[in-house]
């Protein structure tokens, strides 16, 4: 009875291995050009439909477009290797001056998002203003199709497979529009939120909406281990919620500046 037993094990094993190289060929399969994304979009859709993705977000993705401006701005990212005195320069030129204006302006505000996750004005308004411009600067891109094209690039398509998930579901939940413009890597809102960190730590509220996104940041900050009446300069216990805003080392000292020069502890520049 078990001399064919070994036989019988093989072609299971062969069957098996049919199956998954089946599986893997219909699967979305990234790209390093604009001439396979309808293919990839096609398969992604069944694979998110198959992980129970509604019909509402599906045609969202399905009329999204291969974004070429995405994917310059992705291959051409450099802002972040220049010293620190360069990047203030850049990005921080005037947000300490209006931002103790709307510290001020906005204290009950303020006020109520300390009182709540423990974060001062400062580094809240300094992401606001580095982030946006106070508001001035959103992106105008098709956030949806921004994300989708990252997804199927070949360069960070893990990474963006998730943030795709994540905006399919903020459709679905009806939190994100389909045809919500964002920045060049789809990022949303005044503070800036990519479609995952949105899921995760969004409060509610349209993050159009400066107290929302800043409600949504401090929450974010909280999270990530913000200890109320700590500080925030490198080597200090809140320093590291700042670094899991931005990992570039530039910024992350730049938002610790700014944001001591807004709640009035000087210039520090360590």
């Amino acid at each position: 009875m078990l001399r064919g037993l070994p036989f019988k094990i093989a072609v299971i094993a062969a069957l098996a291995a049919l199956i998954s190289m089946a599986g893997q060929a219909n699967a979305a399969q990234c790209g390093n050009g604009p001439a396979g994304f309808e293919t990839w979009k096609t398969a992604f859709a069944a694979e998110a439909k198959a992980k129970g993705i509604g019909g509402t977000a599906l045609d969202a993705l399905m009329a999204t477009h291969y974004n070429h401006a995405t994917i310059g701005a992705d291959r051409g990212q450099g802002g972040f290797h220049v010293s620190l005195e360069q990047f203030m320069a850049r990005r921080a030129v005037g947000i300490a001056g209006r931002g103790r204006a709307l510290k001020q302006s906005q204290a009950a505000l303020f006020a109520s998002i300390e009182q709540r996750y423990g974060v001062p004005p400062g580094p809240l308004i300094a992401i606001w203003g580095m982030e946006t411009g106070f508001g001035a600067v959103h992106g105008n891109q098709d956030a949806l199709s921004a994300v989708a094209t990252l997804a199927y690039d070949c360069r960070r398509s893990a990474f963006f497979t998730d943030q795709l998930y994540a905006a399919l579901k903020l459709i679905e939940q009806g939190v994100l529009a389909p045809g919500a413009r964002g920045s060049m890597h789809g990022e949303i809102g005044q503070t800036q939120f990519l479609p995952k960190t949105i899921l995760e730590y969004g409060t509610g509220g349209s993050l159009d909406n400066a107290a929302a996104a800043l409600t949504s940041t401090a929450n974010f900050l909280k999270a990530h281990g913000w200890q109320p009446g700590a500080g925030y300069q490198p080597g200090e216990p809140n320093f590291a919620a700042i670094q899991a805003w931005n990992a570039a080392p530039v910024y992350e000292r730049a938002i610790a500046i700014v944001g001591q020069q807004i709640d009035g502890g000087g210039a520090s520049r360590r």
